[in-house]
């Protein structure tokens, strides 16, 4: 790709959408009826430019690779969020931690306990610290972000009980943390959601907490999805690199069907709380969104779904480029603030 079409992609990261309409008129992806955004081709396409297709990173390149997007696409922690870097505890030992509120000193306040996206090897406080900075003033809630054990060096399900170690010493001990116990929520994004699901799971007949938000979630192992066959080429997160991501967090001879990996053959779901599922239409995770949502429906649990058939992966940290992205952290904030 010439220097110049990389400037230019960049620039229409920046401007609004009509002009990235005007750039790829009659060049727009589709897939399977869903016409993408202007602006997440831009995006997808300019990723594309300094990652080669069917070259697998280095573990390194892949974090550096997150760290970039974050900074370069995501919006910053509103100024109106105090934020503090505190611990929780983990299963194996302490784990960092962040809160965000825009009313740092009250002790009754609702909370949402974030867990980050990055195919369970990447990503941290830093690279979700805008989006959960922006649900903490979108909700009027207390966000708490952890940083739980990532994988490789930590293989599943490592990071799983540092979840759930998590949740249960807010439960434990709710006014070391400033958090009304009867108003705590759990959510995170993609393999975030998978933990989020996964920790419902775990949960069976313990507290659980009144609602949970799933953004872009993995829910099953089996990789064989329309939307997965479909997406092998898709922006931001081809097929091939979530097989990658699951080679890297699995241990050798893992049960890919152990719902505490694939959610969806949970045989708790029924009693889980509400949930909010967003899921995209350029993304191989599409139909896990669509088909969690089922499952939860059928097992008595009320779901609202979120569509943006147009956007790609990570829309939602990508919110400088992404007004859909905007659109769906101000509809994750009303929703959480309904509830809590």
């Amino acid at each position: 790709m010439g220097k110049l079409t990389l400037l230019g992609l960049l620039a229409l990261t920046r401007l609004p959408e009509p002009f990235a309409a005007l750039w790829f008129a009659g060049r727009l992806r589709t897939v399977d009826g869903r016409r993408i955004d202007p602006k997440a081709q831009a995006v997808g396409e300019l990723f594309n430019s300094v990652r080669k297709p069917g070259v697998v990173p280095t573990l390194a390149e892949s974090r550096a690779s997150l760290q970039l997007l974050a900074a370069k696409f995501d919006r910053p922690c509103p100024a109106g969020v105090t934020r503090r870097d505190t611990v929780l505890p983990g299963a194996a030992g302490d784990r960092p931690a962040r809160i965000y509120d825009t009313h740092p000193d009250r002790t009754d306040r609702p909370c949402l306990l974030f867990l980050h996206g990055g195919g369970w090897v990447q990503g941290g406080l830093d690279t979700h610290d805008g989006l959960c900075g922006q649900i903490a003033l979108e909700a009027g809630l207390r966000v708490i972000a952890l940083d739980y054990r990532l994988a490789p060096e930590h293989k599943f399900p490592a990071g799983l009980d540092d979840c759930a170690a998590a949740w249960r010493a807010l439960c434990a001990d709710p006014g070391r943390w400033g958090v009304d116990p009867a108003r705590l929520a759990v959510g995170g994004d993609s393999a975030g959601g998978n933990l989020t699901a996964a920790l419902m799971h775990l949960l069976a007949g313990q507290p659980r907490p009144i609602a949970q938000v799933l953004i872009y979630p993995a829910v099953e192992s089996g990789m064989d999805t329309p939307s997965m066959r479909a997406m092998h080429d898709a922006y931001v997160l081809p097929t091939e690199r979530v097989g990658w991501y699951l080679d890297q967090y699995l241990p050798e001879g893992q049960d890919r069907d152990d719902p505490r990996l694939a959610p969806i053959l949970s045989p708790h779901l029924a009693g889980q709380p509400p949930a909010l599922i967003v899921h995209a239409g350029h993304d191989p995770l599409w139909d896990d969104g669509r088909l969690y949502a089922e499952a939860l429906e059928a097992a008595g649990v009320p779901v609202t779904l979120l569509p943006y058939p147009g956007q790609i992966h990570a829309f939602v940290s990508i919110r400088r480029a992404s007004p859909q992205g905007v659109d769906a952290v101000r509809r994750i904030g009303a929703w959480l603030k309904a509830r809590l």
